[in-house]
C-alpha cells in the first residue's frame, strides 16, 4: 500500500512501514509536490518509531535527495513520511555580496528531531524563498533573523543551538514543514515570481527593487 492511500494514518507501524518501503526500493524518491495532503498535516513527534539503523538510513537518504534536487534543507514530510525530522546543509558557493548582505554563511551537515524554535530579539529580515515541493516559485518571505533552536539528535541527545542571518532562516523553512506549514503561507503574495524571471530581475542580494517595483509594502515589518 503507498502512503498516498492513508494521507492521515500517523500510526507507529505505518509511518515504518513507509520508511522501510522507502528504504527498500533501491531508488531515491521522488519529492512530494504541493497539494498532498502530508505536507499540510502536524507531523509526528519522533518517539522512537524506527530502529537506529532505519533512522540512520533514512538520514542519508534524505541527505541523498537534498543534495540531488539540489537544496539546502529537505524535512521527512517532502517524501511522504509524516515524521518531525529534517536534514539541513548548506556548502553552496554563493556571491561575497549577496552572502553579506543575506548573512549567507555555510552550514555543516545536521539532522534535527522534534525541532522547536523562538526568535532572538525583534529584527526580521525578508528575503526571496524557494522550495523544493513548490517547484518554479520564489517569493519574499519575512522571518525573525535570530533564533534558538531546540531538537533532539539521531543519538537521542536533547540540544539548543543558536542561528541567525540565512541559517536561521533554512531551521525555519524546515521546522515549518513539520508543522503543516508552506513558505508560500507566509510570503509576500505580491513578490511570487517564477524561478526565471527572479533570476533576471530579482536575484539581487536584498529585495529592494523587487518591493518597489511589485508594489510590497515599503515597511518589511509591516508585512
Amino acid at each position: 500500500m503507498s502512503f498516498d492511500a492513508r494521507p492521515t494514518d500517523f500510526s507507529a507501524a505505518r509511518i515504518r512501514e513507509t520508511v522501510q518501503e522507502i528504504l527498500g526500493a533501491g531508488i531515491l524518491p521522488s519529492i512530494v509536490q504541493a497539494g498532498h495532503p502530508v505536507l499540510r498535516h502536524v507531523a509526528a513527534p519522533f518517539e522512537g518509531q524506527l530502529s537506529d539503523a532505519e533512522l540512520g538510513h533514512l538520514i542519508d537518504l534524505m541527505r541523498s535527495v537534498m543534495h540531488k534536487a539540489p537544496g539546502v534543507g529537505l524535512a521527512a514530510p517532502q517524501l511522504g513520511i509524516p515524521l518531525q525530522l529534517a536534514v539541513l546543509e548548506d556548502q553552496f558557493a554563493v556571491d561575497p555580496d549577496v552572502a553579506a548582505v543575506r548573512g549567507r554563511e555555510p552550514l555543516p551537515f545536521f539532522a534535527m528531531l522534534n525541532p522547536r524554535y523562538q526568535p532572538v530579539g525583534s529584527g526580521a529580515v525578508a528575503f526571496y524563498e524557494g522550495c523544493l515541493s513548490i517547484g518554479g516559485l520564489q517569493a519574499a518571505v519575512l522571518r525573525p533573523e535570530s533564533i534558538r533552536l531546540n531538537f533532539t539528535a539521531p543519538d537521542g541527545t536533547e540540544l539548543q543551538r543558536p542561528f541567525s542571518g540565512w541559517q536561521a532562516r533554512i531551521v525555519q523553512h524546515e521546522t515549518d514543514h513539520l508543522r503543516g506549514i508552506l513558505f508560500l503561507d507566509r510570503a509576500e503574495l505580491r513578490s511570487i515570481s517564477n524561478n526565471a524571471e527572479y533570476a533576471s530581475r530579482w536575484a539581487q542580494p536584498d529585495i529592494t527593487r523587487a518591493r518597489q517595483e511589485l508594489g510590497f509594502l515599503p515597511d518589511p515589518t509591516e508585512f
